[in-house]
């Protein structure tokens, strides 16, 4: 059974989707965010305290993109995965790789001094400018959807799975406001899949059974 640790609204949703739509049998493992803080014990399980921490076996894996192309690679074979005898194998894995390192890392900034530090070390200067930063990164994605109603391939991927998460944690820290119109409404496309909703349902459902109360929000 595929074990993963998640925060409401937490980069572990990403492979929490990825489940769903692969429609894999999971224990989904609920924590107050941040773990490192409220959940100490967390920490003999993965030292550095953050989420996710997916364990499938033997396997124990950190990074939500990753997550996302282990379970596509060792469960399928699945449409959500692009193979490397697909033109579109390139865009995919840039996507793949794009979703974390451009896109959500800006957002955890901003996220962190709006809303996370204690107020006097708040810095809206940091804030907007790394809202900024992300909303012009933004406009690759702006961009592969003007005319497509996925990122790559011509099919939904786990390159939309995990681009659409950066797009919930934009809409979780207000930025959804600034997005492009064809940003706006791919991501409208992105949260009716049954697959997100199910997910979305799964976070609630397992916090509510686990008593962990959802993330205070400035």
């Amino acid at each position: 059974m595929i074990t993963l640790y998640h925060c409401e609204g937490a980069r572990s949703f990403r492979p929490l989707w990825m489940l769903e739509e692969l429609a894999l049998p999971y224990e989904l493992k609920m924590l107050p965010f941040p773990p490192r803080v409220f959940a100490k014990d967390y920490l003999a399980l993965n030292p550095l305290g953050t989420i996710p921490l997916m364990i499938d076996g033997d396997t124990r894996m950190t990074e939500s993109s990753g997550i996302c192309h282990y379970l596509g690679m060792s469960y399928g074979p699945t449409p959500l995965m692009v193979g490397p005898d697909e033109p579109a194998y390139g865009a995919f894995l840039n996507w793949m790789y794009f979703s974390d390192a451009t896109l959500t890392f800006p957002q955890t900034l901003v996220l962190r001094y709006s809303q996370l530090e204690p107020e006097e070390r708040r810095n809206p200067q940091v804030a907007t400018d790394y809202a900024k930063w992300f909303l012009g990164r933004l406009r690759a994605v702006e961009a592969a959807t003007a005319n497509a109603e996925t990122l790559c391939a011509g099919r939904f991927t786990a390159a939309d799975i995990v681009i659409g998460y950066a797009l919930r944690l934009a809409q979780t820290i207000g930025l959804a406001k600034d997005f492009g119109p064809n940003v706006a409404a791919y991501w409208a496309r992105l949260q009716q899949r049954d697959g997100y909703q199910h997910a979305i349902a799964a976070e609630r459902r397992a916090a509510t059974e686990q008593n962990v109360p959802p993330r205070v929000r400035a």
